[in-house]
């Protein structure tokens, strides 16, 4: 933990709920774990008292709750890249392919619609994560359906545990026709309806995922297709020798993602931050960093919203993944 950039971020969350988790793409280095609110741990050093464990226990803030490390969330649009990164593998859209945004999408007798009124018009991979277009994916998520988004989202580490050395990580959800047969009981909720795959495309849906997990499939775009490990632990020292002892560390895996694949993902990202819906919090920026917004249903409140990113661009140190509880808007929560 980087305890001045914990400690800033944590000022700058004040009284708001959420978390954050920043990361170095390069190995896994957790460089801020946040999760607010939180609590004085001094409370419970010598056994916690009835009133403040009651106040803890029962506030509707949930300070108890490690954000970071066991909320779940669905990621809302800061899953386009990731979808396009799917697309581009599996082979269901190239880069160049345009579709025509009338600012809906029909599925059946149900009107989906985009995040911009009168829609984008003509959107290709680049524009579709830039103005963040949400009929793009809705059309993307058809096409792929439940169980090759599945398959594509797996190995960027979505519903599955990132293995951080910490104890009570969650998994979250990463939905698929065999998952829903196995969570539910009554035949007609095993079903896989169509209608459910197309909110999959921009994040909502059964999809529910740990800011770890958002983090660490930032961190794979970031350098070039290899995935780290998240670990707090950097070595062990003896409280009585002294003697350090460096903790061993899995090696980067390589994910096999094609170059220009990747370079496509991170060129948009780039372009979120530079004429985008967050170029407003980069503009007087002195390094090119790249990054997503998001904004999230989160019913029966009002909707999260979310902030993925790395930085610098050229040789990136710092991944991170950001969410506001009720934020509304990602483009305005990522400005202040």
């Amino acid at each position: 933990i980087d305890i001045k950039l914990q400690q800033l971020i944590e000022d700058m969350y004040g009284a708001r709920r959420g978390a954050l988790v920043a990361l170095d793409p390069n190995n896994g280095e957790v460089l801020a774990f946040v999760s607010k609110p939180t609590f004085d741990p001094n409370l419970f050093v010598e056994g916690i008292d009835a009133d403040n464990w009651q106040k803890l226990n029962e506030s509707p803030d949930k300070p108890l709750l490690n954000r970071a490390l066991r909320g779940t969330y669905p990621p809302g649009s800061t899953y386009k890249p990731f979808m396009s990164l799917a697309a581009l593998t599996s082979g269901k859209r190239s880069p160049s392919q345009i579709i025509f945004d009338p600012g809906f999408f029909m599925f059946g007798n149900h009107r989906f619609r985009d995040d911009k009124e009168g829609g984008h018009g003509s959107v290709d991979m680049y524009k579709s994560i830039v103005q963040s277009c949400d009929t793009y994916y809705y059309l993307l998520a058809r096409d792929m359906g439940v169980d090759l988004i599945y398959e594509q989202m797996k190995p960027l580490g979505f519903g599955q545990l990132t293995g951080i050395d910490i104890l009570g990580e969650a998994q979250g959800v990463l939905p698929s026709t065999e998952w829903k047969q196995r969570t539910y009981k009554r035949p007609e909720q095993k079903r896989w309806y169509s209608g459910e795959t197309i909110s999959l495309g921009i994040g909502q849906g059964y999809n529910n995922f740990t800011m770890l997990q958002l983090a660490q499939a930032v961190g794979i775009i970031a350098s070039n297709g290899f995935r780290t490990k998240p670990h707090l632990v950097r070595e062990v020292v003896d409280i009585e020798t002294k003697e350090k002892q460096a903790v061993v560390k899995e090696p980067p895996q390589w994910l096999g993602y094609k170059p220009e694949d990747l370079e496509v993902i991170r060129k948009a990202m780039v372009g979120v931050n530079l004429e985008g819906t967050s170029a407003g919090s980069f503009v007087s920026a002195e390094y090119t960093s790249g990054g997503k917004t998001g904004t999230a249903q989160n019913p029966p409140y009002r909707d999260n919203a979310w902030f993925v990113g790395y930085a610098p661009v050229d040789h990136p140190r710092i991944v991170l993944a950001i969410i506001i509880e009720e934020g509304l808007h990602g483009s305005a929560a990522a400005r202040s």
